[in-house]
């Protein structure tokens, strides 16, 4: 359904909930990140700051790993910024965001002047595109969303795609479902489509500001256009490239199926607790419903361990909360919590 906006804090995120001392299960990073083959190659790119950056080479490795041509990738710092350049360059008439989801893409939209309606979808978050108004000509849905952890089918993302329409996909989780079986990433076919990326969950890199949009040729370089010169750094350059090589999907698709495990273990032992936690996650999280949610949310913080609030996103409220899937150990620490709380 079409559903009002009432007043939350689209600005509100995970980082928010993180301070010195406290387990993080708040944000949605991987832990232990960047690995040291990354971190040695991003060191070594400082010897090259004196000159200006050069984003061919992380372009072509880009389109090279998505199986685009060039002129279809923009590098970007981190998926925000792809989100505020779309938002300051199209001219929607009707700007539907599909909730819950990533509050930024929303917060550029009207920061940039646009209204915007909100299709939000009631638990367990199943996408049916005939909730989305047909006149819609720009259309924002994340996929795995954050913070459900919902995967929706690649048919049923590509049956809102239509000529007039921009469809844009935030795929900044993507790479934690081994195989990206339902990415639209290579989908240049299909009219309007846009796939926004982020190194920054699975290579540990949100303060470095790196990621990119695939798109038609043309609406990148509208969005180029509207780019600051010179946006992504010449170390966030080389993390693309080095993050884009077979080598590098290798080792993410390893530690999606790692993830997967964990997720699966840790989502029966919430559920055991009698934690509502969202079927069919395939993200890096759990989102949970639990009365007291927010007592829940301080009385862990109490004991050392941070959450997600879960009523700063449109279509939740104050009975959810978002954990990150960690380690083993770490998830278990959490467990044995909880059992203690509740």
């Amino acid at each position: 359904m079409v559903a009002p906006e009432p007043d939350i804090d689209l600005r509100h995120h995970g980082d928010t909930e993180v301070a010195p001392g406290l387990v993080d299960f708040a944000v949605n990073v991987r832990a232990g990140t960047p690995p040291r083959w990354l971190a040695e190659r991003i060191a070594a790119a400082l010897g090259d700051l004196a000159a200006y950056p050069d984003p061919g080479p992380a372009r072509a490795a880009v389109a090279a790993r998505h199986r685009r041509d060039p002129d279809q990738v923009l590098l970007t710092a981190g998926a925000a910024e792809a989100f505020v350049l779309l938002a300051r360059v199209l001219r929607p008439r009707r700007a539907v965001v599909v909730h819950p989801q990533f509050t930024e893409p929303e917060a550029a939209l009207r920061a940039a002047g646009h209204p915007v309606e909100r299709v939000v979808l009631p638990p367990d978050f199943v996408l049916d595109p005939a909730a989305v108004p047909a006149d819609a000509d720009l259309v924002m849905v994340g996929n795995p969303t954050n913070p459900t952890s919902v995967l929706h089918p690649a048919a049923t993302l590509a049956a809102l795609a239509r000529p007039g329409r921009v469809l844009v996909v935030d795929e900044a989780f993507a790479d934690c479902v081994p195989g990206e079986p339902e990415s639209l990433s290579s989908r240049a076919d299909l009219p309007g489509l846009v796939v926004v990326r982020s190194l920054t969950k699975t290579w540990g890199l949100a303060g470095l500001r790196a990621g990119y949009l695939l798109a038609a040729p043309g609406l990148v370089r509208a969005l180029a256009d509207a780019q600051p010169l010179w946006s992504v750094s010449t170390p966030a350059l080389v993390a693309t490239r080095e993050c884009s090589t077979p080598r590098a999907v290798a080792e993410a698709d390893a530690w999606a199926r790692g993830l997967s495990r964990e997720r699966a273990a840790f989502a029966a032992a919430l559920s055991g607790l009698g934690l509502r936690v969202t079927p069919n996650a395939a993200a890096s999280f759990l989102l949970v419903r639990v009365p007291g949610a927010q007592r829940l949310r301080t009385e862990l913080r109490a004991r050392g361990i941070a959450v997600r609030r879960g009523d700063t996103f449109p279509g939740l409220g104050a009975d959810w909360l978002r954990t990150a899937v960690r380690d083993f150990e770490t998830n278990s620490q959490m467990t044995r919590t909880l059992a203690e709380l509740l």
